[in-house]
């Protein structure tokens, strides 16, 4: 199958958490035999800050950001694949993508719309009884959302999606691995995550109220955005942290934590890539309590659960080295048997080939 993917990113995580999320998945995707071509603007300094060069399973073609470079990407793209995707978040031109897809595409062509922050984008329409998503997707033939569980797929069905399958993040073990620990990510404990509003409170609580109720051991924030905050003297600032630097930052420090989004947490079911990267590079595993974590970690042997920052204080404080390899090894075996992007393309392959003139999208 061929495969057009217009997304935010595939080259460049800078202000791009999906970054790994795509790499993971469209890799899979190719290695089951489709071929993808990745579609992205010329936006926000990525190109700039580019961490991969382009993979040899996608074509990667970077458009103008502007009203003729969408257009000529779209109109180049949809006469030539069998699935055709708009992805969530793409940052320049979504209204205008999202509208075009349908009308472009044949009537052989699958279209998805691929929404990786499906909270978000059902808050925005719910809070709009007039946003363009509501008379748009149930002209897709299928969205696919990388978390959310049973609230996000009843939310969409309600909205009048065909159908509604959750692709949850995962590991590619190949870029994902233990590694060496690395000085300038050592510590106690490290957050990785750019600083967003509906994040900051929670990281108020989980990592730096923790941060001041042990001044005496040391705190990693990875991310961007956080340069003008007033940390505690305890923490340290080392800016936004590169997919290729990842396997590092997680090894590097005694624990790492998982911080979801407020959104995230309220809809549950969404873990984020971070959760499967940490796992997948050893490191032991602290997150933040949401509905359905138990799906993806056993609580307590793969993942201690917080559910508040005097709990993260407290497991931090407890948490033995035995305890840590025990912690870490286990969500490394549960990932790999489980959570790879492997499993995921093997989900989604599965629906597309479902899929029949005839009958539409299999639900």
């Amino acid at each position: 199958m061929k495969i057009a993917f217009f997304g935010s990113s595939l080259v460049s995580s800078y202000w791009n958490g999906a970054a790994t999320y795509y790499r993971g998945l469209l890799k899979a995707l190719a290695a089951l035999g489709h071929h993808v071509t990745f579609y992205e603007p010329d936006a926000f300094e990525r190109q700039q800050h580019r961490d991969i060069a382009d993979p040899a399973w996608s074509e990667v073609v970077v458009y103008p950001a502007t009203s003729d470079g969408w257009r000529a990407a779209l109109e180049r793209a949809a006469p030539r694949v069998d699935l055709l995707v708009k992805a969530s978040g793409v940052g320049v031109f979504d209204t205008e993508l999202e509208m075009a897809v349908p009308e472009i595409a044949s009537t052989k062509t699958i279209t998805a719309f691929w929404d990786v922050d499906a909270p978000a984008t059902l808050d925005k329409i719910a809070a709009h009884p007039e946003h363009h998503l509501r008379r748009l997707i149930p002209r897709y033939d299928i969205v696919f959302t990388y978390g959310g569980g049973d609230p996000v797929v009843s939310a969409y069905h309600r909205l009048g999606a065909r159908a509604c399958v959750p692709i949850y993040n995962a590991l590619d073990p190949d870029t994902h691995h233990p590694a060496l620990v690395r000085s300038a990510f050592a510590g106690d404990l490290s957050f990785l995550g750019n600083r967003l509003p509906d994040r900051e409170a929670r990281v108020h609580e989980f990592f730096l109220k923790p941060a001041r109720l042990l001044p005496a051991r040391t705190f990693v924030l990875g991310g961007a955005g956080w340069e003008p905050f007033d940390l505690p003297p305890n923490v340290r600032h080392v800016g936004h942290v590169g997919t290729n630097d990842h396997n590092a930052f997680f090894c590097s420090a005694f624990a790492t934590l998982n911080i979801n989004r407020e959104s995230m947490a309220r809809y549950g079911f969404s873990p984020p890539t971070r959760v499967f990267e940490a796992a997948g590079a050893g490191a032991c595993l602290i997150s933040d309590a949401w509905i359905g974590l138990e799906q993806f970690f056993e609580p307590g042997r793969e993942v201690l659960v917080a559910t508040s920052g005097d709990e993260v204080a407290r497991f931090l404080g407890d948490l033995t080295p035995a305890d840590r390899e025990r912690i870490a090894t286990a969500a490394l075996q549960r990932v790999l048997a489980e959570h790879t992007y492997a499993h995921r393309a093997r989900e989604v392959d599965d629906i597309l080939e479902m899929r029949t003139p005839a009958n539409g999208v299999a639900a």
